[in-house]
């Protein structure tokens, strides 16, 4: 008896690799993703400019890493004593506009050394929707809770986000030939644009990703979406606001999202790694007994181990953890 439809993913003729670096960007759903290869050692940056929502916000974040651009306190927007940037999530906001446009610019800097050389970039787009500044047209990430009289909303054209996205990736792959993109959509709800509308924005940013990945060379599609709406299918899979899958149904994604990139060596090296960050986190109850003792220098030697296996990532914490007396 089956009681799930299965998903038939086709895995990517590319399988990831603790050599790769990977660079995710998107909503919210992207940085749990992120989370948990960066818990794995891999090479990962996630949102490093952000959480991002609609497509148009990740091809402006993307090309301003792209071109380096830099931001100066003009771009920024003043509310109750608080700089804001319309560009970048409330991480970046502060009560200073000079050190707000610093963390921004530093963050794009990194970004766009990181993008060079990127082996994989993800991206996840959450929401067709999107918001304009009234006072000059301008597109917004972000509106920070400023008066909604300050923005327009519209629903992004299947055209328009093929358009975008097939600019910049012929830029990214420019400066990047060899990188492989994978889209997926956010299985999140936006639920306060109302079930009909989320729906509406869903569907065309599936159709426009598919498009995407029908014309463009190592350019791929993995159903995130899919797993969660028409897999689990099941509100209990959901947080208590009925709109984020919970942990259960994150779980469930990654480990699908593992099985479609990972070689059968990368996943042993998964189960390796997971054991030694699983000890790092471990509380004793008797740190001063001989078998604590023993614990940390059995966990000293597998990382040990593992570094010439992980090498773009450090092991310093785990390292300091494992080595003290105390």
């Amino acid at each position: 008896m089956e009681f799930f439809i299965k998903t038939g993913i086709q895995p990517p003729p590319f399988a990831i690799s603790h050599t790769d670096r990977l660079l995710l960007v998107g909503s919210c759903f992207t940085s749990n993703v992120g989370k948990q290869l960066e818990d794995l050692k891999f090479s990962v940056k996630h949102n490093p400019t952000g959480i991002l929502f609609d497509p148009f916000s990740v091809v402006r974040h993307l090309r301003d890493a792209l071109e380096n651009k830099q931001y100066d306190p003009s771009d920024l927007a003043w509310r109750d004593e608080v700089w804001h940037s319309y560009n970048h999530h409330t991480d970046f906001s502060s009560t200073n506009a000079g050190q707000t446009v610093e963390k921004i610019n530093r963050a794009i800097v990194e970004t766009s050394a990181f993008l060079k050389q990127t082996d994989i970039l993800f991206l996840t787009l959450g929401s067709a929707f999107y918001y304009r500044l009234a006072e000059n047209n301008e597109r917004v990430a972000n509106c920070h809770r400023f008066p909604s009289q300050n923005f327009t909303k519209h629903l992004a054209e299947i055209d328009e986000i093929i358009h975008e996205f097939k600019q910049l990736i012929d830029d990214i792959r420019i400066q990047n030939p060899t990188v492989n993109i994978v889209f997926t959509v956010s299985p999140v709800r936006h639920i306060r644009e109302g079930v009909v509308n989320n729906n509406r924005s869903k569907a065309r940013l599936l159709e426009a990703v598919h498009q995407l990945c029908d014309v463009l060379e190592n350019t791929y599609y993995f159903p995130a979406y899919e797993l969660v709406i028409d897999v689990l299918r099941d509100y209990r899979f959901y947080d208590i606001d009925m709109v984020h899958p919970n942990y259960q149904a994150t779980q469930f994604v990654f480990e699908q999202f593992r099985n479609t990139f990972f070689s059968a060596e990368t996943l042993s090296l998964c189960e390796r790694v997971k054991e030694v960050v699983t000890a790092f986190r471990h509380k004793p109850n008797f740190p001063d007994t001989e078998a604590h003792r023993k614990f940390l220098a059995a966990n000293l030697q597998k990382i040990t181990a593992l570094e010439p296996q992980t090498s773009l990532v450090g092991w310093e914490m785990e390292k300091a953890h494992f080595s003290s007396k105390d």
